[in-house]
């Protein structure tokens, strides 16, 4: 039977690290979600990399079905308003909203702590999150040729492309 979800979006905890993991597992299954071949190994070794004031989670009916965090684009100071985003929804989810609830959230949450510019690098055929991105504002930079190559899976070996793009703030940084 088919069931409306309620989607509640809030921010990432520790506590949520099991299903974080688990949903990012799910996305690298697919093959075209990242170079990664498996998720960090601990909540310490992922929140290192990201700024975590905007980590989110997507919660259906108290379960975990998405997650969304950014990484500084870099250390320098000159670009701290500049991150790149990291998008995944449980397989059981897609098509269902979670990604556009956690892509809006994010772009506020990301604004309110001074950020003017997200960046994603996402494969080709990833379609849904190409147009998922596109939808909310970010535009098509460019596209990265053979700038990593697979190191595992059936791709293994593979180099592989990404299609780069942003999203500018129309109210911070300016």
């Amino acid at each position: 039977m088919w069931r409306r979800m309620t989607i509640e979006i809030s921010g990432m905890k520790e506590s949520d690290w099991a299903d974080v993991a688990r949903i990012y597992r799910e996305g690298i299954e697919t093959g075209n979600s990242t170079f990664e071949n498996t998720p960090p190994s601990s909540w310490e070794e992922w929140s290192e990399k990201k700024v975590n004031e905007c980590s989110l989670v997507a919660r259906d009916d108290g379960v975990i079905v998405g997650w969304a965090a950014v990484s500084p684009f870099s250390k320098r100071p000159v670009y701290e308003g500049v991150v790149e985003n990291s998008l995944y929804v449980a397989t059981s989810a897609r098509g269902k909203g979670v990604g556009v609830a956690l892509l809006e959230e994010l772009i506020r949450v990301t604004e309110s702590f001074g950020i003017w510019s997200i960046q994603s690098r996402i494969f080709p055929e990833n379609t849904a999150s190409l147009r998922l991105h596109l939808s909310h504002g970010f535009r098509e930079v460019g596209i990265l040729e053979k700038i990593g190559q697979m190191q595992f899976g059936e791709n293994k070996g593979k180099w592989r492309d990404v299609v780069f793009v942003e999203r500018r703030s129309k109210t911070v940084g300016f």
